[in-house]
């Protein structure tokens, strides 16, 4: 009976995934059309939103080759994770350094969040470099 049911939680398992992966893959979808527009109608803060846009598409990806990885029964790997980290924390900067260049003075916890968000980049760095390390030594 046991089996059973964990046989049943597996495949629904299975199933929820797939749905996520095609969820992630819409959503994707609607990135780059919002991008497309936005290479359309050019104006500053297009082009801020375009870069926005691409790189919430590249994290959305990471997270479906994530899924994949799961699908394809292939081993846990922290990269793809590390690489989303480190790719928002660049769009966060991007997206600071963005509002902030028509100012004429810039807030300090602006500048704090810029800091922040680089140390965070640089953590993660050398979290991924620990990580390939790790996976040679295996």
């Amino acid at each position: 009976m046991s089996e059973r049911f964990r046989k049943f939680f597996i495949k629904a398992d299975i199933v929820f995934h797939i749905f996520a992966a095609l969820l992630l893959l819409i959503a994707c979808g609607f990135m780059f059309y919002y991008a497309l527009l936005n290479i359309f109608n050019p104006s500053r803060d297009s082009i801020i939103r375009l870069v926005n846009d691409v790189l919430l598409a590249l994290i959305i990806l990471e997270l479906l080759w994530t899924v994949i990885r799961f699908l394809k029964k292939q081993k846990f790997l922290l990269g793809p994770f590390l690489a989303i980290g480190m790719i928002a924390a660049v769009r966060r900067i991007l997206l600071i350094e963005a509002q902030t260049s028509t100012m004429e003075h810039v807030p300090v916890e602006k500048l704090y969040e810029i800091g922040l968000s680089t140390v965070v980049i640089l953590v993660l760095m050398v979290a991924y470099y620990l990580s390939v390390k790790a996976q040679k030594m295996e």
